[in-house]
């Protein structure tokens, strides 16, 4: 496995593998061949940052089966998908901060992000591979009853783009079968949500493909790859854990 990280050390902004409790350090560009240092950093001596700044971040609706089937939808023709503003990115560990325009629900979403490797435009999927730097955890926050609130057009967009509203990390795994990954959420340390990727209508190599065909993606771009039953509201103060095996986990208060 390799479980690329961003961080601060002494006022610099670092890139490296984390192996254990060391950080092996890399210089460059992590997109684009870095070259690994002699340096090596204990973990607990830095503050970690997002794994990295993307261009957007894309999010998909209604790409799997036992939420599917518990709403009564059928698969869509194809991957349907809204962006995330990207000032919505919250800093690791940071608190969800309820908006001040806002007094409703709130829900959580665990899922799996896909990070795009490189310049991706109109590729098949059996190339996708080529075009993923690795994949991460995501929280993808919604202020579930602005969705509806307008009859005359689902405001998905405004739902999900408040400030801090965009979670991802804590790393960038590069070395693992997307197809086959367990994702929890834990809501004050309770299971709310306990899913497979295998449950995907759509697999990321085909969201890829597919999503390359509307827009140019760029090395740094996330996918979210849209989550499973047991999404739900939270309150204030209330904690909430999202993990993937074999990725990490993150976990934010509601303030």
């Amino acid at each position: 496995m390799a479980h690329w990280i961003r961080f601060k050390h002494k006022e610099e902004i670092q890139i490296g593998i984390l192996d254990n409790q060391e950080i092996e350090v890399y210089d460059g560009d992590m997109f684009n061949n870095p070259s690994k240092t002699s340096k090596r950093i204990n973990l607990s001596d830095v503050d970690l940052l997002n794994t990295c700044t993307p261009s957007k971040i894309i999010a998909l609706w209604n790409n799997y089966k036992t939420l599917a089937d518990e709403k009564g939808l059928s698969k869509p023709n194809n991957p349907l998908y809204l962006n995330k503003a990207i000032s919505c990115i919250l800093q690791p560990g940071k608190d969800i901060v309820r908006p001040k325009s806002y007094n409703e629900a709130i829900f959580y979403e665990g899922e799996l992000g896909i990070v795009i490797g490189k310049h991706c435009k109109d590729i098949e999927a059996n190339v996708a591979s080529d075009y993923i730097f690795g994949y991460t955890c995501i929280n993808d926050v919604t202020g579930m009853d602005i969705v509806k609130k307008d009859p005359s057009f689902d405001q998905w967009t405004r739902s999900k783009s408040f400030d801090t509203f965009g979670i991802f990390g804590p790393g960038i795994e590069t070395k693992i079968d997307p197809m086959n990954i367990q994702i929890k959420s834990k809501l004050n340390e309770k299971v709310v949500q306990d899913y497979n990727t295998s449950d995907m209508f759509f697999d990321v190599y085909q969201i890829v493909s597919f999503l390359s065909k509307d827009m140019s993606l760029y090395a740094g771009d996330i996918i979210a790859c849209g989550t499973n039953a047991g999404l739900g509201p939270m309150e204030h103060d209330d904690i909430i854990e999202v993990s993937l095996d074999g990725i990490g986990k993150v976990t934010n208060k509601l303030n």
